[in-house]
C-alpha cells in the first residue's frame, strides 16, 4: 500500500499531538487514512499500516478505529452521568462532524454521537461496531476532543446487548415497552384487580398484597406540589407495566454481568398512553428495589412525538407534564428526563431544559438523515426523485413501528425541480422520506454516500446550522 499523495485533502481540525506522535487525517480519491507523524513505537504497534518516509499511513477502518480509541482516551465511550447530553443518531455515518461542529458552537451539552437502535441497524445494514467505527472517525475528523459516549438504543433482548457490549457502548438503553399493556388504561376496577393478580410475581419478587401495601396511601412530595398513590392507581401501575418491570430488570441484570462500565437508561416512550405520575412513582421505585440504578428515564410524555416534525398537541399541558416528571426525577434519583422522538421538536426544548434543569437528555435519530437530503437534492437531483418514488412505493411497510400522521396523497409524485428542498422540510414529504432510509440505503446506498462524501463541507454545513437549533435551548440552561 502506498500513502496519500501531496495532492491528498488534509482535515485540518484533526491534526492533534499525544504522547509525542501527531496524528491528523487524509483522504485521497474515496479513501481517508490515518497519518501518524513521530511517536514511539509502543504507540505505532497498535496501527496497521505502512510507513512512508517520516510517516506512519494507517487505512481508516475499523481495526485502526479501535486503535484510536485506545489510544486518544477522549475518542474512547465514557459515561457522562447527570450532565446534560444529546444523542446524534447517524443512519448514514457520515454526519458527525456537523454534529461535533454544533456541539462546539453552542458549548455545555455533552455528545453521544454513537446511537443507533438495533431495529435500525438491520435497516441500515450496520452493526453496534459499525455505528461505534463511523461516529470515532467522524469525531476525530472533525477535532473533537471533549469526550463522547456511546448509546445502544432501544435494548429489547440479552442477544442484543451481548452485541452492543462487545462493540464497546457504555450506555445502554432498555426498552421494555412491548410487554406494556395499554388495555390496562381503560380497564374496570375487576378487570385490572384480575390483571394485576395474573403477573408473574415471582419475576418481581412480591405479590399483589405486598405491592399495594408498599405504594397505597403513600405521598411524594414535589417542588410544589404532591403525588398521592391510591390503591386502585398503584393496582392500574401494576397491571398497565409489571410486565415491562420484569423485562427490565431482566434486561438490566444481563447488562451487569457483561463486567463493563455502563449506565442505563429506561424506555417507555413508545406507548400508547402517557405515563402518569403514580406510574413514574412504581416503575422507578421497584426497578430500585432490585438495586438497578438508572441515570435516564424516557416516560410518554402527553401529547404526540411523531418522527421527523415538531410537536402535536397542547404545549401547556406538555409543559406541566414535563414540570411534574422533571420534579419526581429529582425526589426519586436523581436521575434525568429523556426526550425520545426529540427531532425537530423545537416548541419543546426550552420547556423541558427549564423543567429539568439542564438535567437531561435529548436523543435524535432520523432527522440527520432527512437532512442529508437537502445535499443529495442540491447535487444530485435525480437520484433524490429516485429516492422519493421509492419511498412513496415502500411507504406503507417503512411506516411500521413509528408514529406518523403524514399524508401520502399530499406527496408530489414528479415534483418540479425547485421544490426538492422544500420537499425535505414540508411535514408529509419528511416523514415518508424519514421513513423511507431502509430501502433508499438498501437500493442507492452507494450512491447516496458517494454524493455526501464529494460534498462533506456542505453536508457539515447543513447538519452543524440543524442542530445548533437543537442544542442552543439546552446549552442556554447548562451554562447559567
Amino acid at each position: 500500500m502506498t500513502g496519500p499523495t501531496v495532492s491528498a485533502i488534509t482535515y485540518p481540525a484533526s491534526r492533534v499531538e499525544h504522547e509525542g506522535a501527531t496524528f491528523w487525517l487524509e483522504r485521497e480519491g474515496s479513501a481517508k487514512h490515518l497519518i501518524i507523524e513521530g511517536g514511539t513505537p509502543e504507540v505505532l504497534d497498535a496501527f496497521h499500516g505502512t510507513a512512508d518516509q517520516d510517516r506512519f499511513v494507517a487505512p481508516a477502518d475499523a481495526q485502526n478505529a479501535l486503535a484510536l480509541r485506545r489510544t486518544l482516551p477522549w475518542l474512547a465511550p465514557r459515561r457522562w452521568g447527570l450532565a446534560t447530553t444529546a444523542g446524534t443518531g447517524d443512519r448514514l455515518g457520515l454526519c458527525t462532524p456537523g454534529h461535533a461542529r454544533a456541539f462546539a458552537e453552542v458549548g455545555g451539552v455533552k455528545p453521544v454521537f454513537a446511537q443507533q437502535s438495533i431495529r435500525e441497524m438491520g435497516r441500515t445494514h450496520r452493526t453496534p461496531r459499525n455505528v461505534l467505527d463511523d461516529a470515532t472517525w467522524g469525531a476525530f475528523q472533525a477535532g473533537w476532543t471533549d469526550g463522547v459516549e456511546a448509546d445502544a438504543d432501544h435494548l429489547k433482548t440479552t442477544d442484543d446487548i451481548d452485541r452492543c457490549a462487545e462493540a464497546g457502548f457504555v450506555f445502554y438503553t432498555l426498552d421494555p415497552g412491548d410487554s406494556v399493556d395499554p388495555a390496562a388504561v381503560n380497564a374496570s376496577q375487576a378487570e385490572l384487580r384480575t390483571k394485576a393478580e395474573g403477573l408473574d410475581w415471582a419475576a418481581l419478587d412480591s405479590n399483589l398484597a405486598d405491592a399495594i401495601a408498599r405504594y397505597a396511601g403513600t405521598r411524594v412530595d414535589l417542588d410544589d406540589t404532591a403525588v398521592d398513590l391510591d390503591e386502585e392507581s398503584v393496582v392500574r401501575a401494576f397491571a398497565k407495566y409489571g410486565p415491562a418491570l420484569a423485562s427490565a430488570r431482566a434486561l438490566a441484570e444481563h447488562v451487569a454481568t457483561k463486567s463493563i462500565p455502563y449506565e442505563l437508561e429506561l424506555a417507555v416512550d413508545e406507548t400508547d398512553y402517557p405515563t402518569t405520575p403514580v406510574e413514574h412513582i412504581v416503575i422507578m421505585r421497584e426497578l430500585g428495589r432490585f438495586g438497578t440504578e438508572f441515570v435516564s428515564f424516557s416516560p410518554r410524555f402527553v401529547g404526540e412525538f411523531e418522527k421527523g416534525i415538531e410537536f402535536k398537541g397542547d404545549l401547556d399541558a406538555l409543559r406541566r407534564d414535563f414540570e411534574v416528571h422533571a420534579q419526581l426525577a429529582r425526589a426519586l434519583g436523581p436521575y434525568k428526563l429523556s426526550l425520545h422522538s426529540g427531532s425537530d421538536k423545537y416548541s419543546t426544548f426550552q420547556p423541558l431544559a427549564e423543567a429539568t434543569r439542564g438535567v437531561v437528555h435529548l436523543k435524535t435519530a432520523g432527522t440527520s438523515w432527512v437532512e442529508s437530503l437537502r445535499i443529495v437534492a442540491r447535487f444530485d437531483p435525480d437520484l433524490f426523485l429516485a429516492i422519493l418514488r421509492l419511498s412513496r412505493e415502500s411507504f406503507e411497510a417503512n411506516r411500521a413501528s413509528y408514529r406518523l400522521s403524514c399524508d401520502l396523497a399530499k406527496v408530489p409524485v414528479s415534483p418540479s425541480p425547485d421544490e426538492l428542498d422544500d420537499l425535505v422540510t414540508r411535514n408529509d414529504s419528511r416523514q415518508v422520506l424519514h421513513v423511507g432510509f431502509g430501502p433508499a440505503l438498501t437500493e442507492y446506498g452507494d450512491q447516496i454516500k458517494q454524493v455526501l462524501s464529494s460534498h462533506e463541507s456542505e453536508l457539515e454545513a447543513v447538519i452543524a446550522a440543524h442542530f445548533i437549533r437543537h442544542l442552543a435551548p439546552f446549552a442556554a440552561v447548562a451554562q447559567q
